[in-house]
């Protein structure tokens, strides 16, 4: 499973826009900026989640899934907890 959020931190880890993250996924561009703008994980057709998910797998990106370690080393990005209002 992967999260819009997981999604938009992927492409602008690797630096990609949103027509070469669909190029890279061999996927159409609409597809991608309508996964980008899912509401939590993403849901739609298996083959598309399977291709996105190589494509970013193919570039370097391991997806975390909730609660789980990460077994790279490299740079990453984790959600954690609820976001609240930073102190003045």
């Amino acid at each position: 499973m992967i999260t819009a959020a997981q999604l938009r931190a992927a492409r602008a880890l690797l630096g990609l826009d949103q027509r070469q993250l669909a190029e890279l996924a061999g996927l159409s561009t609409p597809t991608i900026q309508r996964m980008e703008a899912s509401d939590g994980v993403i849901r739609g057709n298996v083959d598309s989640l399977m291709k996105l998910t190589g494509g970013l797998a193919a570039a370097g990106i391991e997806l975390i899934g909730e609660g789980a370690v990460s077994q790279g080393g490299g740079r990453g990005v984790r959600l954690v907890g609820a976001r609240s209002e930073p102190d003045d």
